[in-house]
């Protein structure tokens, strides 16, 4: 079943390879100290072991806590929110966010009411906690869970295409945007190298696949501290 699935994805990639671009964060130019790596090497660089869920809870994961700056009122969902808007909202007080404009690139919506639009953290908490994260201590995991020092490890995105996703690994879930896919499996592959994140066996043999296709997605990412 695992193999038709990426086999099914192969074909679809391949085909659309030529309209893909690498994401907005890999088109700059990578920050001091960051690694830049072709998508197929990033991949390589992943390690490979077994995942474990025994002991998760997503209380483990605080979030969302007092973002960047403490002294602006907003959390972190409502910072990503306002770092993510093409149009800003209006924001009262209490960090109440009104109007805006969003879109949402996991399936190419436009969002004008930010109460539509989830936070996703590019890798669950859930597939965190499986590929390492059941490790670290609470403060490590709430750094995690709130990280906006790298733009691809939250992103604001319908709250459908968020909760079709769920917990779901590149092996199980793509994008329902085609043209998204490409700067999703950079993102994915980023984040899990970020925070020292292992891949199941399929997750590798997916993102290979994927990477593959993808063969002008760069990309960059800093270790976190």
């Amino acid at each position: 079943m695992i193999k038709n699935m990426l086999r099914r994805a192969a074909a679809i990639s391949l085909a659309l390879a030529p309209l893909a671009l690498p994401s907005p964060a890999a088109a700059a130019v990578a920050p001091a100290g960051a690694e830049v790596l072709n998508l197929v090497d990033a991949v390589e660089q992943i390690p490979v072991a077994d995942e474990a869920r025994a002991g998760y809870s997503r209380d483990s994961f605080k979030h969302w806590n007092t973002g960047l700056d403490p002294a602006d009122g907003c959390n972190t969902r409502a910072e990503v929110l306002q770092a993510e808007a093409v149009q800003a909202p209006a924001v009262a007080a209490g960090c109440k966010l009104s109007g805006g404009l969003w879109t949402s690139y996991y399936d190419g919506q436009e969002v004008n009411d930010p109460a539509k639009l989830d936070i996703d953290h590019m890798v669950p908490l859930a597939e965190a906690w499986d590929s390492g994260a059941s490790a670290w201590d609470a403060r490590r995991r709430e750094a995690y869970a709130n990280d906006q020092d790298a733009a691809t490890s939250l992103v604001a995105v319908t709250a459908r295409s968020n909760r079709a996703k769920a917990d779901r690994d590149p092996a199980e879930w793509m994008p329902p945007l085609p043209e998204a896919q490409c700067r999703y499996i950079g993102e994915w592959t980023a984040t899990k190298l970020r925070w020292g994140l292992a891949v199941d066996q399929a997750e590798a043999d997916a993102l290979k696949v994927y990477a593959e296709a993808c063969e002008t997605t760069v990309v960059h990412y800093t270790p976190a501290p």
